[in-house]
Order: C-alpha cells, then structure tokens, then sequence
C-alpha cells in the first residue's frame, strides 16, 4: 500500500446515484469506494479488500488482522455503505480519545453535515447518518430502542474498534450488548487480537440471520522479527540505533520508570550533532513549562523522547511529531501504545514481561504481548520490524559475570549468582517463546447487570418493542455469560425491581390476557443514561446552597467535583502531604510512633461538603434510581487551587505531580466543561463566573488543545483553517501557537490578581516575613520592611490579627481601579485585611503593570503600601 494523497479528496463524490430509489449494488459500491481510495493513492490489501467485498454484499466481518494492516480504512469502507444505502452507522472505541480522533477523521471523509458524536461529555450533531460513540453510549442505546421485536432502533451498522475490549472485566458488558439487542444492524467487529471467534460467528449468524465473514491475516504488512535479549540494555539500544532500527520504543509498566529510563540514557550518544540541532530548529519556540517540561526538553535535544498518558498532551504530541520527522532515536514510555498511540515505530523493546494489574504482578497475557508487539514496523517505512525483550536484570548480570569468568574453572565455581528479588514475578527465555508462539486468548464474557441497564429496558416503547419483561428475560437468557453467572444476574435483577417498587419508580400491573408486566411510574430523562449520569444530581444539590453565603462560590465548585472522575493520582498526592502535615503536628503534640500511624489512618486529601452531599446524594438516590450504580466522590483539586491561590505549576510541585501533571490538566479540563454546562442560571453568581474564567483561562495557559479540541468539536469544518497544517500544537513553522495573552480575558485576570493578593495575606497572617521578602524584596518590601509594616496591626488585634477565611477572601474586600496617571495598562489593586474587630481599616496596596503581565504569562504587580487606610 502506497503513500496516502492529502485526505481532502472528497468520498462523497464516489457515492454512486440511486436509481428509481433504489440503493447502489454491491459491484458499484465496492467500484466506487476502491475509486477513491485509489485517488488518494492506496491500493488495498488482499485482507481489506475482502472485508469491503463482504460488506457491500451484507454479511457481517469480523476482521482479525494485524496492526498496521489497515483496519481503520475498512471501518470507512463500511460507513460509506451504509450511506450510501441511507442507513445510519455508529462507530465505537474505548476511550473518548479515539472517538473524538476517528470523528475528526470522518468528518474529513464524509464532511461535518453527515457525522456526528456523543462521549458522554460531549453531543454533536447526534441525529447525523454516522455516529461515533463510546461503547457505553451505543449499548445504552441499544438496550432503549432495540430488542427483537424492535421496529426500527435507528442502528443500522455497529463497527467496533478495538474489540477485544469485549473480555473487559469492567467494561466488556458495553462491547456485548449491542450484539444481543441489535440483530437487525450490520457488524464490523475489529482487532488485532481476537484470538478464537467461533462463538462469536455462530451466535451472530444464529441471532441475526446474516451471513458472518471472518476476515484474517497472519501476514502483516511489515513482518517482524522476535529476539530474546541477555545483554545490557544501554548496549542493546546503542545496537539498534547504529544499526537503523530505530525509532526504538522501549517499553515499561510504569510511568516513573518511563522517566528514570530516559534520565539513564542521557549519558549515550543517541544523535549526532546535526540531528540534535535539526531537533532544536524542529522546536523553534515551543514553551516547555517548568517541572517535567524542563526534563523533558533537555531528553529531547539529545534526541531521546519519552510519551506515556501522565504528560501534557502538548508534550506526547511534540513527541509523536519529533519521531514522525524521524528525529528521536528512542523513546521511553509505557504499554499504552497498544491502544492507537500515535508514535510511529520501528523498534519495541519490552524490558519486562511482568506487570501489575492492580491486584497482583503477573505475567503479560498473549493478547497483551501482541498488542504491543504489533506497534513495531511503519508500514510505508519499514520493510521488517523488531521486537525485542529482555531478560530480568539479575540474569543479564550474571551473563556479564560468566563472560569476565571465561574458561577458568576456579573462576567460574567463585561466582555468586544472583537471583531475582525475593518475591518477584519472574519470567525467562520461555516466558517469551510461550507469549511469541501463543495465539491471543480467546474473549471471555463479563457480562454486568445495573440499575440503568434495567430502567433502559423498562424506557422502550411497547409499541415498538414489546413486552419489557420478555425484553429482560432476553437479555437474562441469552447473554455470553456461564449458566451460573446468568442465575447471578437473575437474582439481581429481581434486587434492582424490588428496590424500583419500593421507589415508586415502576409498578406490576395485569395485561388484557390476564398475565403481568412492569411499567415506568416516571418519565426519565431523554438521556439519563447517555451523558454524565451524576449531572441532574449536580443541578438538584446547588439548591441545597446559598448564593449569599460567603462560601456560595466554593461550595458550587465543590457540588461539581463531586459529580467528576477521581483523579487518584492527585488525590493520592493530596493525601501524601496532609498525612506529613499531620504527622508534623502529632510529633509536635507529643505523640508516639504507634499512635500516629494508627491516626494516620483517618487521614485522606481533603473532602468539602461530604457530609451534606452523602446525605443528599442518598435521598436523591430513592427517586433517581438510576444513578444508584454511581459514586459520588467529594474533593477538593480546583478549590484547592483557589483556596491556595495556587498556579498549576505551583499545585503539581506542592503534591509532587511532575510526572503526572496531564491528568492534573485533564481533571481541570473536565471541570471546567461541566461547570460551563452545569451550574444553573441562579447559582452563577459573578464570583462563580469568575472562578470558571479563571479555570478555562488555566487550562488555556498550560496545553490549549484539550479545550481546542472540546471547541472544535461543535464547529467542525471541512478546510484546514483550524487545524494549524495538522501539526498541532506546532504550527507549521515549527513553533507553538500562540497563546492569549494573560490580559486578554480581564474576568480571569481579576482572579489572577485576587490570588497573587490573598496569597500575601496568608503570608502576613502567619507573619512569614521572609517569603513575603522573597516575593517582593525586589520593590524594596523585604522580610524588614513587611515586618515593620505589620507589627503594629498584631499588636493592636492580638496573634489572630489577619483571617483567611471565606470571609477574607470575599471579593467586596479587593477594590481593582483600572489606569495610573492615564496610562490604561497600569491598575491599582487595594486587598483590604479582615481584622477580628470587622475594622477593616487596614490595606495592601499594588500596582499592576498588564504589559509586564503579558510577557510573564502571570500577574505582575508592585507592592506600594501596607498600612491603616
């Protein structure tokens, strides 16, 4: 297969016209579809071209080829099908991230009017002929409007990308259900490692009546070769690079030793000269933030990458692009290349063939070892891939012992061989072969029974679907699980009903003919079970708060961190540093060592209105059962945030997050949408508003492209006018986009420079004179000057002479006049200090230069006064 044209030539054009109303035949369909993909300079593999002759002739593919052999093209192939018959087809992936990649990519194809998506957090146009969706939204769907007596539940075609994420223990209800409530649609079912599908051409022939074609392919495009490595990997890397087998993706299990990896090779010669200054006129003038920005900017321009799902997605992108141009050698990251990274690669080197899967260290399963596997050789590039894996450290060291031995018997028998650490997974030569040899498992069943799966069920329309209880009983019956697991399933079932009843939420009631079924007492909402199922919560809880309350502002942030995913990273790094803050105070207390660790034990990352929101959350929960499956979770990461006056920078280095700040922007990402779209018209107050300003602009300021993305999403467009040549965030010059200036949005800047300000008066409160000094030593306020300032206010008030409550932090006590002396880019920000007497009579006062603020991305503000007003 040859090298793609440019995208932009246009698959509609090759849809052949209907005649007398009639649909395009198969031999026209399958003509114009390789047309336009020979137009675009791809002839297709004997796999893909087998798979589109199925499809256009209506039997469902399962398609059980490599990586790298062109899946992706025949998932259009099948969408183009089903437009061109006037059907509608829906798209599935496991992460919201490939969604909203293959969205875009259809978009190009099909154009904006006819694709559309929904994730859960985002819809667009979702009445569009092609959907792309996460399987737990089309399963949803599916168990709302389809079944086997289902009229018409406007799912024509399923393709599933990635289905081996079917045997999910968690997930894999998602990937069944449409196979067993859609048997009128089409199925592409797609992954490199589905191992055996004789169940799943039987049960889907049996179901559907429709022919099953199951396309596979040992023969990949770019073969590979398989080596066991016992020799140090520095070497085995200095190997590859000298020999042209890079880019070499060198694989670990963790995040931090991704990291370490990177740091240990900085002392080997990866790129010559030339190539380190082609990699610095690649960069031209991409900010590389500080903390890991910092390290990941000096691995880069010794030609050394490193891309795992903790980075910035600025930062895994300038990495994917850097090794596309050719110009890392190595990267360093983690297994998640398995699932669509984007990082084109000739080389894997797995330095383990041991994981932790959150229980327990194992061993890699087939599937896995394939998945990643199967990311080395470029199709297009390579003309053979290697994959090699290396043996345990303490067997290369004794590799390393024998060889300085040599033939000396005496020396030989001296030798104390190591052995692996004592309780350690281990894995050999034969470890590897078995993984090598062995076909990817076959795809075991897990299928789940909820709260919203039933009351799905329950929502169909009898008069399109039938009898919900025969629907349930379906469903109960013929799903892929063990005969004891569908009794398990049944006895849920008959939990969830009495707990619906008791609810008032459904009723038994006798049909004509004598015999029963159930019946919703409700309306639910349209899409309960289809975006964030926490959010209608949310919107019931803010009206539990009281919009002139002190707190109003924090409290809604805190109703709407509550309804979010758990960040466990940070939640984790929040728990670090209060359990060292507790431990400070118990030793200061006087307690022992036994007593604080047991203390300890009580001691999590903070969690604001838990009280009232559990409470709520379990009343709300008797009239909203279908929620009864989630998990409300209070924390605090962006009211930490504004309670601190904290940047991001300063909140990943207080709870030590380098390495994991992209979940950090993530998280804050998240928050932001669902505050924009949440927070009723009553509860946005200014203050609210303002602490959303400042969020998006915080996100904005740190990797603009989730927010990008999120906006692109409900304008999409056909030209290239918004995505900067594709090579986002690089612009075509090779240089970062630009970013608004840190003035531009003056709703957000007022909350930067009422941060900068409060966080001087958590400093005067504790009379931390000394990084007051160091904050603004500089303009002539040094420890001195802020202590011969103060002192006269503690010994009027006492020790608690400065409170940092909500209270202090209101915003009627900072007056923000705009313009000095007739120049507008100066302002004069007073922080008046709340004293315990309510005087008020005391002020810090500053001048804000907005040109200096600019040029520094932060508030730039210079201290005048710290006196009685």
């Amino acid at each position: 297969m040859t090298t793609p044209a440019p995208a932009s030539i246009s698959l509609l054009s090759h849809i052949p016209p209907a005649v007398d109303g009639k649909a395009p035949d198969p031999d026209e369909l399958y003509e114009g579809f390789t047309s336009w993909a020979n137009d675009r300079g791809l002839d297709l593999y004997p796999a893909q071209s087998e798979a589109l002759i199925e499809l256009v002739s209506g039997s469902h593919v399962i398609l059980s080829t490599p990586t790298g052999s062109g899946k992706s093209l025949v998932a259009i192939g099948a969408h183009y099908v089903a437009l061109a018959e006037g059907k509608r087809s829906f798209y599935t992936a496991p992460l919201k991230a490939l969604v909203s990649e293959k969205f875009f990519a259809l978009v190009d194809a099909f154009g904006s009017e006819n694709v559309g998506m929904m994730t859960g957090d985002s819809s667009v146009n979702p009445t569009a002929p092609i959907i792309c969706c996460t399987a737990e939204i089309l399963a949803n769907i599916a168990l709302r409007t389809g079944g086997v007596e289902a009229e018409d539940p406007g799912v024509d075609q399923v393709v599933m990308d990635e289905f081996h994420f079917y045997a999910d223990p968690q997930r894999g209800w998602a990937w069944q259900v449409p196979l067993l409530e859609l048997p009128q649609a089409q199925f592409l079912l797609m992954s490199a490692t589905l191992g055996d599908t004789d169940m799943f051409e039987k049960d889907l022939e049996e179901r559907t009546g429709r022919s099953v074609a199951v396309v596979t392919s040992a023969d990949r495009p770019v073969p590979l070769n398989f080596n066991y490595v016992i020799e140090p990997l520095v070497e085995v890397i200095e190997d590859l690079v000298h020999t042209h087998r890079s880019p070499v993706y060198v694989v670990h299990f963790t995040q931090k030793d991704a990291v370490d990896r990177a740091q240990s090779l900085m002392s080997m010669n990866v790129a010559s000269r030339a190539e380190k200054d082609a990699i610095v006129e690649e960069l031209g003038d991409f900010r590389f933030t500080s903390g890991f920005g910092k390290s990941l900017s000096k691995y880069l321009r010794q030609g050394i990458g490193v891309h795992h799902a903790g980075m910035l997605p600025k930062y895994r992108r300038v990495v994917e692009r850097l090794t596309q141009k050719g110009l890392l050698k190595v990267v360093c990251g983690t297994d998640t290349l398995g699932v669509g990274i984007n990082v084109p690669i000739r080389t894997v080197l797995l330095t383990s063939l041991v994981k932790f899967d959150g229980e327990r260290m194992r061993h890699l399963s087939a599937r896995e070892f394939h998945q990643i596997s199967g990311r080395a050789g470029r199709a297009g590039y390579d003309t053979v891939g290697d994959v090699l894996v290396m043996a345990p450290e303490h067997v290369i060291e004794n590799r390393k012992l024998l060889e300085r031995a040599g033939d000396d018997p005496k020396k030989i028998k001296k030798i104390v061989r190591k052995k692996a650490p004592a309780g350690a997974v281990n894995w050999t030569d034969k470890t590897f072969e078995r993984l090598r040899d062995a076909d990817p498992e076959p795809l075991t069943s897990h299928f789940t029974v909820s709260h919203a799966m039933v009351l799905n069920v329950l929502a169909r329309s009898t008069a399109t679907s039938g009898d919900p209880i025969d629907a349930m009983r379906h469903l109960l019956t013929t799903n892929h699980d063990t005969e004891p697991q569908k009794a398990a399933h049944v006895r849920q079932v008959f939990r969830i009903y009495r707990s619906l009843r008791q609810a008032g939420i459904v009723e038994k009631v006798r049909n004509p003919g004598g015999s029963y079924t159930v019946r919703l007492m409700v309306d639910l909402p349209r899409d309960f079970a289809l975006n964030q199922p926490l959010s209608p919560f949310a919107l019931a809880a803010l009206d539990l708060l009281e919009p002139t309350s002190p707190t109003h502002a924090l409290d809604v942030v805190s109703v709407i961190e509550a309804t979010l995913d758990d960040p466990r990273q940070v939640l984790y790094g929040q728990q670090r540093a209060a359990r060292g803050e507790a431990i400070g105070a118990m030793k200061a207390e006087g307690y022992d060592y036994d007593e604080r660790m047991a203390a300890l034990e009580d001691v999590l990352w903070p969690k604001p209105l838990e009280e009232m929101l559990q409470a709520a959350f379990a009343t709300y929960k008797k009239s909203n059962p279908w929620i009864a499956d989630q998990e409300l979770s209070p924390k605090s990461v962006v009211r930490d945030m504004v309670e601190r006056a904290q940047t991001f920078n300063e909140f990943v280095s207080k709870y030590q997050l380098d390495r994991t700040e992209g979940v950090v922007l993530r998280y804050l990402a998240d928050a932001y949408r669902t505050l924009r779209q949440t927070v009723s018209a009553e509860h946005r107050t200014e203050e609210v508003e303002e602490i959303i300003e400042w969020l998006g602009e915080l996100v904005r300021g740190v990797d603009s492209s989730l927010l990008d993305e999120w906006e692109r999403l409900a304008n999409p467009v056909d030209d290239d006018a918004d995505s900067l040549t594709g090579d986002s965030p690089l612009n075509g010059t090779g240089t970062e986009a630009p970013a608004r200036p840190v003035t531009g949005n003056v709703r957000s800047f007022r909350v930067l420079l009422r941060n900068a300000l409060f966080k001087r008066v958590e400093l005067a409160a504790r009379e931390a004179y000394s990084t007051l000094g160091s904050l603004d030593g500089k303009d002539g306020w040094d420890a001195d000057a802020w202590a011969d300032a103060l002192d006269p206010m503690f010994d009027h008030y006492g020790d608690d002479a400065i409170g940092i409550d909500p209270a202090a932090r209101s915003p009627k006590l900072v007056t923000i006049t705009e313009g000095v002396d007739g120049n507008p880019r100066l302002w004069t920000v007073r922080q008046v200090l709340d004293d315990p007497d309510g005087d008020h009579d005391w002020a810090i006062t500053v001048i804000v230069d907005l040109d200096a603020s600019d040029e520094a991305g932060e508030a730039v503000l210079r201290v005048t006064g710290v006196a009685p007003m």
